[in-house]
């Protein structure tokens, strides 16, 4: 049985997402798109309820495809600074993928510890000096509060968030 829980997790707000990916200096009127940054990676949970939009530069993986997608995940992602994870509202599937990310992590490298948080942290280098500490870096694995469907309430019509939001969708429903 795995000792990482749902207390380990740690949620980040839509404002806080946004000005991760949005530099601070960018303003509406002089940015178009933004990129997301190299330390960040969001993965997107939704299955069908995909439609309607998604955050620019999110990765795809329905939760019906987590149980074979998450070891390639933990690989691809292990430079990674922050893994945010979400679906339509944050409550089941974003933090249950995020919870499955943070054991597979464990379990393909045990010797990486899982701090309270969600913070997971890696010893870099082999070859170390007796006496001498190694360098560690933590990799913060988090679940977008609400989801999408509070993210697109705010950021749905940001062209420079947000990616194929259709309004129409959110306020009438599919």
């Amino acid at each position: 049985m795995s000792l990482i829980t749902l207390s380990d997790l740690s949620y980040i707000s839509r404002e806080d997402l946004s000005s991760q990916i949005l530099p601070s200096t960018t303003s509406p009127a002089t940015s178009t798109q933004a990129q997301l940054p190299p330390h960040i990676a969001i993965i997107d949970v939704r299955d069908s309820d995909h439609i309607g939009g998604h955050i620019r530069g999110s990765t795809w993986i329905p939760s019906s495809q987590l149980d074979y997608k998450t070891p390639e995940l933990v690989r691809t992602l292990k430079d990674k600074e922050i893994v945010v994870f979400h679906c339509a509202l944050s409550q089941q599937r974003g933090p249950s993928a995020a919870l499955r990310y943070l054991r597979e992590k464990k379990r393909l490298d045990p010797g990486s510890g899982v701090g309270s948080k969600g913070a997971v942290e890696e010893e870099e280098g082999k070859e170390v000096k007796e006496g001498e500490e190694r360098a560690r870096k933590a990799q913060r694995v988090l679940v977008l509060d609400g989801g999408f469907t509070k993210w697109q309430e705010k950021f749905g019509g940001d062209e420079r968030l947000t990616e194929g939001w259709l309004k129409d969708v959110w306020e009438f429903g599919y």
